[in-house]
């Protein structure tokens, strides 16, 4: 099989290159240039996609034997990754770059013109297992399972992949924990055994969301509302800046709001208002999510599923359910309250270590239900 490995320059995608070539693959290394302006080195494990990184997966590639191109993605990365970021936020959601990028990046247009030049399929490190089972009339299907290691798990962000997709990609690291990956990685020579993860969001290298977002946006002077009494009891630079669930960076007297603290329960874009409540506020257990991607085929009716909200968050049992006049359109019912929930960010279900598909999330709500309320870990900066 000819094989595309996206190499990143990292520990992960340079054992996943080598462990297609063992398994008898025809490899060729593709790094993806996605700066128009790419620095020459990466700030501290922040960041990707430097100079630096371009020559790491260089270097990587000479020691496989294998031929390495750069592939220029920089404008289809700017158009469906960030400048999709900017909106999101500009409209008072809360997205998930990461997805947005194995959606219409990584899945898409690399597979793409991987297949037109015609290679069979793409390997990435990403932390997931694909699992081939035979399916009806012998055919065998393929399957996105969790990784092995569960604290890398990456299952989450590939949520968005369909089953087409799905059949062309491989993940060689997933039934490997990480440590033993770089074990690997120092047993083959390679360079990058022990380079830092990249973390957070690429094209942020110093980590500051709200400042990004500010010198595309602008300043946009607005008021932090009591969602409670409609009191008006703060100021902001711009709504964009805060997501549901922040506590911290809200600039207020806590002393004026009986000592209290205080999170995002809601932005309201078209106001320019941020909504602010005590905990009892944040608790929802009913989520509508559009945009709807299935690994396989979409469930019939109300299924029993596991419910995924953060690439990081940890599942929960849930009821899902897809109309068929709204193929597109999912309604979940969490068994418990969660936390911190915003519009923007990503449901995945999961049937055990399965992923079943992902969605956007719309609105969420809270039942009359009397259930648990369920502590996630809240965000501290929009």
């Amino acid at each position: 099989m000819r094989v595309v490995a996206a190499m990143s320059g990292g520990v992960d995608s340079a054992v996943a290159a080598a462990r297609m070539l063992d398994a008898g693959h025809e490899v060729v290394g593709v790094h993806l240039a996605l700066s128009r302006s790419a620095a020459t080195l990466r700030e501290s494990a922040r960041g990707c996609c430097t100079i630096e990184d371009a020559g790491d997966a260089r270097r990587v590639a000479d020691r496989l034997g294998i031929p390495f191109y750069v592939w220029d993605m920089a404008e289809r990365f700017q158009r469906a990754v960030m400048d999709d970021f900017v909106a999101e936020y500009a409209a008072g959601r809360t997205p998930n770059p990461c997805l947005r990028c194995n959606e219409s990046i990584k899945f898409t247009a690399l597979l793409d013109r991987a297949v037109a030049l015609g290679f069979d399929a793409v390997a990435t490190g990403h932390y997931a297992q694909v699992v081939e089972r035979v399916g009806a009339g012998g055919a065998v299907v393929r399957e996105l399972h969790r990784a092995v290691d569960a604290d890398k798990d990456q299952s989450y962000v590939l949520g968005v992949l369909d089953a087409e997709q799905l059949s062309r990609a491989f993940f060689p690291l997933g039934d490997t924990t990480k440590p033993r990956i770089r074990e690997e990685a120092a047993a083959r020579g390679f360079s990058v055994a022990k380079k830092p993860d990249s973390y957070d969001i690429c094209f942020i290298p110093d980590g500051d969301t709200r400042a990004w977002l500010t010198t595309r946006l602008g300043e946009q002077p607005g008021e932090i509302v009591d969602a409670t009494s409609g009191e008006v009891v703060g100021g902001h630079q711009g709504s964009y800046g805060f997501t549901v669930g922040q506590r911290r960076g809200l600039g207020l007297d806590r002393s004026a709001l009986d000592g209290d603290p205080r999170y995002v329960v809601g932005v309201d874009a078209p106001t320019n208002r941020v909504l602010i409540g005590t905990t009892d506020l944040l608790g929802v257990d009913v989520i509508r999510a559009d945009h709807a991607r299935w690994c396989g085929p979409p469930p019939a009716g109300e299924v029993r599923l596991g419910a995924q909200v953060r690439a990081h968050g940890e599942e929960v049992p849930a009821w899902a359910r897809v109309d068929d006049a709204e193929p597109e359109v999912v309604h979940v019912r969490l068994d418990v309250r969660l936390r911190g929930v915003a519009p923007g960010q990503s449901v995945v279900l999961y049937d055990g270590t399965r992923v079943v598909g992902s969605a956007t999330i719309a609105s969420t709500d809270r039942s009359a239900r009397g259930i648990v309320e369920h502590s996630m870990t809240l965000n501290g900066s929009g």
